[in-house]
């Protein structure tokens, strides 16, 4: 293995995603030097929006919503075209994707240009290396990560903010560690997150239009929730429909190939909306294999580790969801910063 390379950043973030991002952001407005590696080309992780014939898609997290003040600073402070309020129109009565993070109190937002408006801006002047997958966690006198390729880098503080499987690997992977450290790990063991088969389809505007933004279909046990997001964009040029498939549906698919999942979506859809959605201009599978969290468990609040690693992420905050994740990763710099080990 090459000899380990200090680097000159003073915190490791793992994972690109709403927590990571917040926790960079935050560790440098305290006057720490992060550097955030991200195994994708993407950031924010489940809060994506993908370009389609040139239209944007958000194929993950339909809209945002919260009640704390720091985070709704933040989504006020996204250069964007906000969409308050969206969705107004929900249609059904099913379970949407994360009930205990729905409150009538919240406010709710969404962009014209995309969901991932947000991470974006949390990105605004972040050192981040994309396309880096971090191997293995090493700890002991100092903290580090080892690449997939090989290299290893250290520095003197760790961010794990990744899904739980994720995190739980690589806490298992720095073998004989400390008891605490062992003892989050085997915590790790028994949690973990929901998988969402999801289908982007794209319809000639001459369709009809659905009467709905979000609809949470109560008589399916394939489909969890439908949105309608062109109703988002100011001139579509496609009626695009996101479907996205209830966990157990989509865990027992997990190793399926995607154009037979996808076509069962489109069939229900079809059902559900009209014959016409079952026969898209254009579609595209995505897998979502660590969706959003199981559980809350007992964690509500970052852990931080000796020698310098910490976790945040949904899981160690109250309530969940993309608020959780962002006052998670805020949480975790500061305890990091002042040295809460």
């Amino acid at each position: 293995m090459p000899a380990t390379m200090s680097s000159s950043y003073d915190l490791l973030v793992v994972g690109a995603g709403i927590a990571g991002l917040s926790c960079a952001q935050r560790a440098t407005e305290l006057g720490l030097r992060p550097l955030v590696l991200e195994r994708s080309r993407g950031l924010g992780g489940r809060c994506a929006t993908r370009r389609v014939e040139g239209q944007p898609v958000d194929h993950g997290l339909t809209f945002l919503h919260g009640s704390d003040p720091a985070f709704l600073e933040a989504l006020d402070a996204v250069e964007a075209t906000p969409l308050p309020g969206w969705p107004e129109r929900v249609r059904g009565r099913g379970t949407p994707c994360h009930p205990a993070t729905q409150s009538p109190r919240d406010r709710k937002i969404a962009y014209a240009e995309g969901l991932s408006s947000f991470p974006k801006h949390l990105a605004r002047g972040l050192a981040i290396d994309r396309e880096t997958p971090v191997e293995r966690l090493s700890a002991g006198n100092e903290a580090a990560v080892v690449l997939e390729s090989g290299k290893r880098v250290a520095a003197p503080l760790v961010a794990l903010t990744l899904p739980c499987e994720q995190a739980r690997a690589l806490l298992h992977s720095a073998g004989a560690g400390s008891a605490e450290l062992a003892a989050i790990a085997r915590l790790l063991d028994m949690m973990g997150t929901l998988p969402c088969c999801t289908v982007l389809a794209g319809y000639p505007l001459d369709v009809e239009e659905p009467v709905f933004d979000l609809w949470y279909p109560e008589d399916s046990t394939t489909i969890q929730v439908i949105s309608h997001d062109s109703a988002k964009r100011a001139a579509p040029r496609f009626r695009v429909l996101v479907i996205q498939a209830h966990a157990r549906w989509s865990r027992q698919r997990l190793e399926h190939a995607a154009e037979s999942w996808a076509g069962e979506l489109l069939d229900e859809a079809a059902r559900l909306v009209g014959a016409w959605a079952g026969r898209p201009a254009w579609s595209q599978a995505h897998l979502w294999r660590y969706g959003r969290t199981e559980t809350a468990g007992d964690l509500v609040t970052p852990v931080v580790l000796p020698g310098g690693i910490g976790l945040a992420g949904e899981l160690f905050h109250t309530g969940g969801g993309a608020q959780a994740a962002y006052l998670s990763g805020r949480t975790l710099a500061e305890r990091l910063a002042v040295g809460d080990r």
